[in-house]
């Protein structure tokens, strides 16, 4: 559905992308992580023809993405900054976008009336959007990407400075959207347990180049296999004396601040080091297997894609 092959992007002396090869399958959903600058909006542009290839080529939905008509007919685009003239309702809103996307005028009331009902916006549609909430702009916004039922969605970092409850409301509609329909998905976020959330595979991109690859399992396995265990107490003494029950086994780490207790060690090993701590009494005890942060932070850190074995 979504294919880069050797792609290349440079802005003067800048390379923002640099031999990016990618592919999606249809009906899967992507998280593409990175830090500011690791080229992920460089690579949006190019999927939504708004920009060209220096070398490489770029599919999506089967089509080449600079043709501007097909590609609004079959994708869908949400910027970081969708932004809409306030004195307009967000029924008027979606009236322009459905003419811009090709949707007939016998059909447009209807699918019109189906996106409000989709991203929970149908008893605000004749409000101005002025009045939105950024959180129901973002919902509008995706709306107006939904409204010729597209075979694609990208997502530039769609949440970015939504309170939780926003975040909430517009993770939510991407789930509806993704079991009601085939649409292939494609997000990037700064917030992993999003993608954790939404997403089938991750994967990590930095300096204009794509790291890592895989599932959420593959890639999570990048952090590697260690595992920590969290306990905290009503006193500080009580949390030293558990750290010092380890201080002569060099399989298990401990840390102390204060009243909580980090002791990591190996997967395999976590049920004996919970058994030695049996007859402490913590006050709550947390177990944090490796998660993408983790394996964000090693690929960030170690810079090799190596290191991902088969996920890569």
């Amino acid at each position: 559905m979504l294919e880069l092959r050797n792609v290349t992007k440079r802005y003067g002396d800048v390379t923002a992308l640099d031999g990016v090869s990618l592919s999606v399958e249809a009906g899967e959903t992507l998280g593409l992580v990175g830090t500011n600058g690791a080229g992920k909006t460089s690579l949006f542009r190019l999927l939504v023809g708004h920009e060209l290839p220096d070398s490489g080529t770029v599919s999506v939905a089967g089509i080449d993405p600079t043709d501007g008509t097909r590609v609004r007919e079959r994708v869908g685009y949400l910027p970081e900054q969708a932004n809409f003239e306030p004195s307009l309702t967000a029924r008027e809103v979606l009236r322009f976008h459905a003419r811009m996307r090709g949707v007939s005028d016998a059909d447009r009331p209807r699918r019109i009336a189906r996106v409000l009902e989709t991203v929970g916006l149908r008893e605000d549609a004749d409000r101005r959007v002025g009045g939105f909430s950024n959180g129901m702009t973002r919902r509008l916004g995706l709306a107006t990407t939904l409204l010729a039922s597209p075979q694609v969605l990208l997502l530039d970092e769609p949440t970015a400075g939504l309170d939780p409850q926003g975040v909430a409301a517009f993770n939510d509609v991407i789930e509806r959207v993704r079991a009601e329909t085939d649409v292939t998905v494609v997000v990037t976020t700064h917030v992993l347990s999003e993608v954790e959330r939404l997403c089938d595979r991750v994967a990590i991109i930095d300096g204009g180049e794509i790291q890592t690859v895989g599932t959420l399992a593959e890639v999570r396995a990048i952090a590697g296999d260690r595992v920590t265990v969290t306990l905290t107490f009503d006193a500080d003494a009580d949390a030293a004396a558990v750290g010092s029950q380890f201080e002569t086994d060099p399989s298990v780490t401990t840390t102390v601040h204060g009243s909580r207790v980090e002791a990591t060690c190996h997967r395999d090993a976590v049920f004996d080091v919970l058994g030695r701590l049996a007859d402490t009494d913590p006050a709550t005890v947390e177990v944090s297997e490796p998660g993408l942060e983790g394996a964000f932070q090693r690929v960030l850190h170690e810079g090799t894609a190596e290191m991902a074995g088969d996920a890569t």
